[in-house]
């Protein structure tokens, strides 16, 4: 793979160590050839501030890595995780295996594995994309929701629920998880709509093929509905706008080591058997 010459950092510094580690790092991307390197906190990420950068190392956890989707998306960067959080599933480096592997990853030890995005539309004007999820419920907690969906124009069926989760694969083991749906391998190209707590029990996970084009209107009356992009931004909608979804154009690389498994991840983070080595 290709060498990362131009290097962005985004640091958050309410993690403990993550602006000690961002230093560190930056230190030995100098040291392996990186020619132009910026930081900015993970508070502070606005538009444009990726452009001439080749990749960007978010230090934090899956969280901090969400908030930097949106713009590396629209640079065409991948993002380079480094976990100073709790889950990581995203952000799969540790501190350790950066502090170890760092430069040579930035000189072409990494491939990257490309991600699906949903485009969510609200609106004319309002659009955005997420890496997880789309959530679509009540902007009031706790009052049920009445949606209609649509999906390529035919109607799928109503929802009396707390609200719908539409998932990518990458998301799949995020909120989706939670509410009861399945668990997508991340290179299936599929989107998974998921009912929160719905009235009718036969309400289950519908599987979409990553064509599709799915449209949500509101039918709970005047209540606005809270529309949430990978629980990072929210839009607040009235009855009269319907919520499109959709796979988007756009993809998103994340940069892995060589050696990286994505069961050996799901084994540690879900707490699953590793097999008949366990046993002995």
């Amino acid at each position: 793979m290709r060498p990362f010459r131009k290097l962005i950092f985004v640091v958050n510094d309410e993690k403990t160590g993550a602006t000690e580690l961002a230093a560190e790092l930056a230190d030995l991307a100098r040291a392996a050839g990186v020619r132009a390197i910026r930081s900015v906190t993970s508070r502070r990420i606005q538009r444009g501030c990726f452009r001439g950068s080749d990749a960007c190392c978010v230090i934090g956890g899956d969280g901090t890595l969400l908030g930097a989707v949106r713009e590396a998306a629209r640079e065409g960067i991948p993002i380079i995780g480094i976990n100073q959080g709790s889950l990581g599933y995203l952000t799969t480096l540790s501190a350790e295996e950066a502090r170890a592997h760092f430069g040579a990853l930035l000189l072409g030890g990494y491939r990257i594995a490309t991600r699906t995005l949903l485009d969510c539309r609200v609106g004319p004007r309002r659009r955005d994309i997420a890496l997880n999820d789309v959530l679509v419920k009540a902007e009031t907690n706790s009052q049920l929701v009445r949606l209609e969906v649509h999906a390529d124009g035919e109607l799928v069926t109503d929802y009396y629920c707390d609200g719908l989760v539409f998932s990518t694969p990458t998301g799949s083991t995020a909120y989706n998880l939670s509410a009861g749906g399945p668990i997508i391998h991340p290179a299936a190209r599929v989107i998974a709509m998921t009912p929160i707590c719905p009235h009718t029990l036969s309400n289950r996970t519908i599987i979409f093929e990553d064509g599709v084009h799915l449209r949500v209107s509101h039918r709970s009356g005047e209540a606005p509905l809270l529309v949430a992009m990978d629980g990072q931004r929210n839009r607040v909608v009235t009855k009269g706008s319907p919520i499109e979804i959709e796979v988007s154009s756009r993809r998103l690389g994340l940069v892995q080591s060589r050696h990286y498994s994505h069961f050996e991840v799901m084994r540690a983070k879900l707490k699953w058997s590793g097999g008949l080595s366990d046993k002995k």
